[in-house]
C-alpha cells in the first residue's frame, strides 16, 4: 500500500525546514553565468531595462512566470495528438471540457493570452467615464480600461501596503469602500467589479473566499457583474486552503470551483495558470458570451483556436487539470515562502507574507537614499543583475506612467520582483539568489538612480531605455570583482 502527501516542506534532522521538490527532472536546459564585466556591458546595452536583456546574458531568468513555467510530461505528450483543424478543432473541445471540469463554466472564448482577454472585456463592457473597482490593478488591465475611457479604482485595505505583515489576505478588496463608491457614483457608472487572483503588483498577495463572497453580495445588491482575473488562481486557491480556516480540509478542485462560481466572467492567461501559452474568457451567461464572441474572430482568430496553436490548446487542457493538484501548485509558493523567510532573517526588506508568482524586495527601504523620482526599483533590478546575472523585474514607478502634465504617477510600492516559475529552479539556485542579494544589501549605498532616455507613452517598462545617474554601475562592478576574484 502506498500513500502520498501533498505537503512538500520537510523538516530535516538538523532542524531546518526545507521545501522538497515533488517532481524529478527529465529534460534540462543549459544556462550560462557571464562574468561581472559582461553583465555590466549587457545592462548598459539594454538601457538598464531588464526586459531588453537577451538570454545569453542571463544566468537565472526570474523576470516572470508568464510562459516560463515548466510543462509536465503529460502536457508535452498531449501536444502530439493536436487536431489542426482551423474550425471545429477537437483540441478545443478537450480544452472546453477542462474549463468546465475546473471552473464550472460552460462557454469558452479562446484568446492568445491574458491581455487579449482584457482587450475583449474592456471593449465590450467599459464605457467612457465609468469606473472599474478592483482589489488592485495590473499594468495591461489599467491600459485597456483607460484606452476605453474608463477609470480604475483600487479599493485595497491599508494592510495591503504594509511591507512586513502577518495578514494572510492582503489582496482583499475593502467592501465598505466598494459600497461607498457605488452609492456615490451610481451603479450605472460602474462597468463591473474586478478581482485579481493574486494581486501581481503588490507582491502576489491573495484574497480570501470570504472576501470574494462579500463582493458577490455587493454585486447582486446593485446588479453588477464580477469579473475574475484567474491567471494565478491556483496559487490563490492553495493559499486559501492554507490560510483560511474554513477551507483547511477542502481540496483545491472544490476551492477553485467555488471561486469561479462567484464570478460572472472568469478570464485567465494560460501562460500562468496552466504552464502553457494562450488564454480564455469563460462564462455561464449566454448573454455575456454573445456580446463578446463577435469580436474574438476580429482580434484573435476563429472561436475554436483564438490565436493559440492547437498544440498549446492541448497543453492548456492538461495544465488546467494539473492546477487542481496540490503537489503541482504548491512548489512555487513554498519556494517563495522559503526565500522570503531567509531574506527577512538576513535583515533585508521583503514583502511578507510570501505570496504567489515571486519574491518581492522593497526597494524603498533597500535603497532609502534613492529618490522615488529616480526609480529605485528599476535601479535595484539593474544593480542586482550586475552582481548576480539574475534577471528580475521592476514593479514600481517605471511600471507606472505619467499624468497629463508629464509628471510621473509615483507607484504605491517600489518592488524588485524575483519570479519563481513552477518547477524550474533548484534549491541551490535559490540559495545563490539569496546570497547575491545579501551581498548587494551590504553594498547598497553604492547604488544610485536612473533616468529615462527613451520613454514610450504606454507600458514604458517593456521597451523604455534608461541611463544611470552617475557612474555607480561601474563602481559596483569593480567592487564585486575585488571581492569575487573570478567575477562570477
Amino acid at each position: 500500500m502506498t500513500s502520498s502527501n501533498s505537503e512538500n516542506e520537510v523538516k530535516f534532522f538538523s532542524g531546518r525546514t526545507v521545501p522538497l521538490e515533488m517532481h524529478k527532472v527529465k529534460v534540462v536546459q543549459s544556462v550560462n553565468l557571464p562574468v561581472v564585466e559582461d553583465r555590466l556591458k549587457a545592462i548598459k546595452k539594454a538601457g538598464f531595462n531588464t526586459f531588453l536583456l537577451e538570454t545569453p546574458d542571463i544566468f537565472l531568468d526570474m523576470l516572470t512566470d508568464s510562459g516560463t513555467n515548466a510543462m509536465s510530461d503529460q502536457q508535452v505528450s498531449k501536444m502530439f495528438i493536436a487536431d489542426d483543424a482551423y474550425a471545429g478543432s477537437q483540441s478545443f473541445t478537450r480544452m472546453k471540457q477542462a474549463v468546465l471540469d475546473v471552473f464550472g463554466k460552460e462557454m469558452v472564448l479562446p484568446v492568445h493570452q491574458g491581455r487579449a482577454a482584457e482587450n475583449v472585456i474592456s471593449q465590450i463592457f467599459v464605457r467612457p467615464s465609468t469606473f472599474v473597482p478592483m482589489n488592485y490593478h495590473f499594468t495591461t488591465t489599467l491600459a485597456h480600461i483607460e484606452l476605453r475611457g474608463g477609470k480604475v479604482v483600487e479599493l485595497y485595505k491599508p494592510e495591503a501596503m504594509k511591507i512586513k505583515s502577518d495578514h494572510p489576505f492582503k489582496g482583499n478588496i475593502d467592501i465598505e469602500r466598494l459600497e461607498e463608491l457605488i452609492r456615490k457614483e451610481g451603479r450605472e457608472a460602474v462597468s463591473f467589479i474586478r478581482m485579481e487572483a493574486s494581486t501581481n503588483l503588490i507582491g502576489g498577495q491573495p484574497f480570501s473566499l470570504a472576501n470574494l463572497k462579500e463582493v458577490r453580495k455587493v454585486a447582486d445588491r446593485y446588479s453588477l457583474m464580477v469579473v475574475l482575473d484567474a491567471s494565478l488562481i491556483g496559487e490563490n486557491a492553495y493559499m486559501i486552503k492554507k490560510r483560511e480556516e474554513a477551507y483547511h480540509d477542502s481540496d483545491l478542485r472544490s476551492i477553485l470551483r467555488e471561486m469561479s462560481s462567484l464570478a460572472d466572467i472568469v478570464y485567465f492567461s494560460a501562460r500562468k495558470v496552466s504552464s502553457s501559452r494562450g488564454g480564455a474568457i469563460c462564462t455561464n451567461s449566454k448573454e455575456l458570451f454573445e456580446k463578446m464572441k463577435e469580436i474574438v474572430p476580429l482580434y484573435e482568430g476563429f472561436l475554436t483556436y483564438g490565436g493559440i496553436s492547437v498544440r498549446e490548446i492541448e497543453a492548456i487542457a492538461v495544465g488546467l487539470e494539473e492546477t487542481t493538484r496540490e503537489n503541482v501548485v504548491n512548489q512555487s509558493p513554498s519556494f517563495i515562502d522559503y526565500m522570503v523567510k531567509e531574506i527577512d532573517r538576513l535583515g533585508m526588506p521583503v514583502v511578507m507574507p510570501g505570496g504567489a508568482l515571486g519574491c518581492h524586495i522593497d526597494a524603498m527601504q533597500f535603497l532609502a537614499h534613492v529618490r522615488q523620482e529616480e526609480y529605485p526599483a528599476g535601479a535595484l533590478a539593474a544593480a542586482y543583475y550586475i552582481v548576480s546575472g539574475v534577471r528580475g523585474m521592476e514593479r514600481g514607478t517605471v511600471s507606472s506612467h505619467r499624468d497629463s502634465e508629464g509628471r510621473d504617477i509615483l507607484s504605491d510600492l517600489e518592488l524588485l520582483r524575483l519570479a519563481v516559475p513552477r518547477r524550474v529552479f533548484t534549491l541551490s539556485q535559490v540559495e545563490y539568489v539569496i546570497d547575491r542579494l545579501n551581498w548587494l544589501y551590504a553594498h547598497r549605498e553604492m547604488i544610485g538612480g536612473l533616468r529615462f532616455v527613451e520613454e514610450p507613452a504606454v507600458l514604458r517598462f517593456f521597451m523604455g531605455r534608461m541611463e544611470a545617474i552617475g557612474d555607480w554601475p561601474e563602481k559596483l562592478a569593480l567592487q564585486y570583482r575585488k571581492e569575487f576574484a573570478n567575477g562570477l
